[in-house]
């Protein structure tokens, strides 16, 4: 069943009680200060709560102690649907289910929301949803899809709500040590002194090293051939001002990133609460919005430390990319390379190449489509070792150069790419050979993208499968009534890698739940196959001592 709830953008809220088919089976007129507690009252009927946006509704709930075992995103469940290439025989409608989502509920503003329109309410957007799936020539997959995009959107609002445990005294100890004492109104005491080495060692007293257009100037000035200020490029020149310069530039990252000002805006209450978006990248992966919760520096992470009597148990998906590849393609040699916890060191042991190095960067450049350097001369060993999962990959980057659009296992379709091989391959007259070469590069890069779309896109299919059955076998470990905050849950995603905060006595069971779970992701996705997704799973006090 589903209960669909709507807000008139005043507090009223109506629910909408539907059967799995989408008739109407009542409809119940809610007060905003009624709506938590009549969720809770109806919550063990296990209903699918059909809803706009998961970011909006439900942080109001978590913060009542209401928590929701399933929803409907509609609105990331019509971006799928109205591009997934298998529910192309569906019309959708140009309305406000294709906006973006609104800003988040701010805190304090407990179902302050504005849902869309009158006649374009959830209700309807639900059963435009359900037949499309139903129509689809895939609708096993894609009921997967969105059932999964969904889970992901309630573990996303779970973990911005219950934060990351974070020591804000580690977090200030570690700046101070590695940058050196804060000065409010300039660089931190350790930059400055680089700096003036920096300074000193090119004659310009007054180089700016954070522009970029400043810093190329007088690093000409000095002499040095240099047409940018990145990192490898400034490892090539050998001059006294390089070595403080490079580590000037370590340490002004950590500084704007995650510094002074970002330990004060971003933490409170001992807890980092960064904002998630889900399917927030065209593959599916999840994006950030604020926080750079998706790139948490190695340096900081020292300040991540478990409560007292509380454990982080730390689980990394080895190789995630590789292994879906393998089990998308049903390459049965990669598979069994696969069967090593280390999947590059298996290809070792298999003969494909001869160093763990060279697996790793021959399997990225497949993925990728890198032809050059290590990746480019390892292509040809790791085509001839694993000929299917190439072919798979080859094909999607072919299609990609003539335009087309390619689909990840469970339906995520690509947006339309360039027409640029179709001009070329209809012998356009009114092309100049310029024009003929920028289009073919235009159709390779495209094909780049395609090539990598399919495995990321399937690999974050899979990653949303495994924290769905973490999730819900996490619940199961905590006591019979107790909230969120007091059972293991998770509280950090990064692709391929969750984080748990879990009481130290439940720790082993939360490693079996991880192991399980990512077993459990592969079945849904794969069936039978013979791939396996091997985890490395450490437990922590501190979030530093996993790797």
């Amino acid at each position: 069943m589903f209960i669909a709830l709507r807000s008139d953008g005043r507090g009223a809220v109506t629910a909408v009680d539907l059967a799995d088919d989408g008739r109407e089976m009542g409809r119940t007129a809610l007060a905003p200060e009624r709506l938590a507690d009549w969720v809770a009252s109806r919550e063990p009927e296990r209903p699918r709560w059909a809803w706009g946006d998961t970011a909006r509704w439900y942080p109001p709930l978590l913060a009542t102690a209401v928590r929701v075992e399933r929803c409907v995103d509609l609105r990331l469940c019509r971006r799928i649907l109205r591009h997934a290439v298998a529910a192309s025989g569906t019309a959708w409608p140009d309305d406000a289910w294709d906006r973006p989502a609104p800003d988040p509920v701010a805190d304090g503003a407990l179902f302050d929301l504005e849902e869309p329109a009158a006649d374009d309410d959830p209700v309807a957007e639900l059963r435009r949803q359900l037949a499309a799936v139903e129509a689809s020539s895939e609708p096993g997959p894609l009921s997967l899809l969105v059932a999964a995009e969904s889970v992901g959107s309630l573990v996303a609002a779970e973990m911005t709500f219950a934060g990351i445990p974070w020591r804000a005294d580690r977090h200030d100890a570690i700046l101070r040590d590695l940058l050196g004492e804060p000065d409010p109104g300039g660089r931190p005491a350790r930059m400055a002194e680089l700096l003036a080495e920096v300074r000193a060692a090119l004659d310009e007293p007054a180089l700016n090293p954070d522009s970029p257009v400043e810093l190329v100037k007088g690093l000409q000035r000095a002499g040095l051939r240099v047409t940018t200020t990145r990192s490898w490029e400034l490892r090539t020149i050998e001059h006294p001002a390089i070595p403080p310069l490079l580590e000037y530039k370590k340490l002004a990252r950590l500084h704007t990133a995650n510094g002074w000002n970002w330990l004060a805006e971003w933490v409170r209450d001992g807890r980092f609460h960064p904002v998630y978006v889900p399917g927030g990248v065209v593959t599916g992966r999840w994006a950030a919005d604020g926080g750079g919760a998706l790139q948490l520096p190695k340096q900081v992470r020292g300040a991540v430390v478990a409560d007292p009597g509380w454990r982080f148990v730390v689980a990394d998906a080895a190789q995630l990319e590789p292994r879906v590849l393998a089990a998308m393609s049903r390459d049965r040699a990669m598979a069994r390379a696969g069967r090593a916890q280390d999947l590059y060191q298996g290809m070792v042991d298999a003969g494909a190449v001869s160093t763990r190095s060279q697996a790793k960067y021959g399997m990225l450049g497949a993925i990728y489509g890198g032809t050059q350097g290590e990746s480019g001369r390892m292509r040809p060993r790791i085509e001839r070792a694993f000929p299917r999962a190439m072919e798979y990959v080859e094909a999607a980057a072919r299609a990609g150069e003539r335009g087309e659009v390619v689909r990840t296992w469970l339906g995520r379709t690509s947006p339309p790419g360039p027409q640029a091989a179709a001009r070329v391959d209809g012998a356009d007259a009114a092309l100049s050979d310029t024009e003929v070469r920028r289009a073919q590069s235009d159709a390779r890069s495209w094909g780049r993208f395609t090539r990598n779309f399919v495995v990321q896109g399937t690999a974050a299919e899979w990653a949303l499968c495994w924290m769905g059955g973490l999730r819900r076998r996490l619940w199961e470990l905590g006591a019979p009534g107790a909230p969120l905050l007091d059972r293991p849950h998770l509280v950090f995603f990064l692709h391929d890698e969750l984080v748990v905060h879990t009481p130290e006595a439940l720790a082993p069971a939360v490693e079996n739940a991880m192991r399980e779970s990512a077993a459990e992701a592969g079945r849904l996705l794969f069936g039978a196959s013979p791939v396996e997704f091997a985890l490395t799973v450490a437990t922590v006090e501190r979030y530093a001592d996993a790797r």
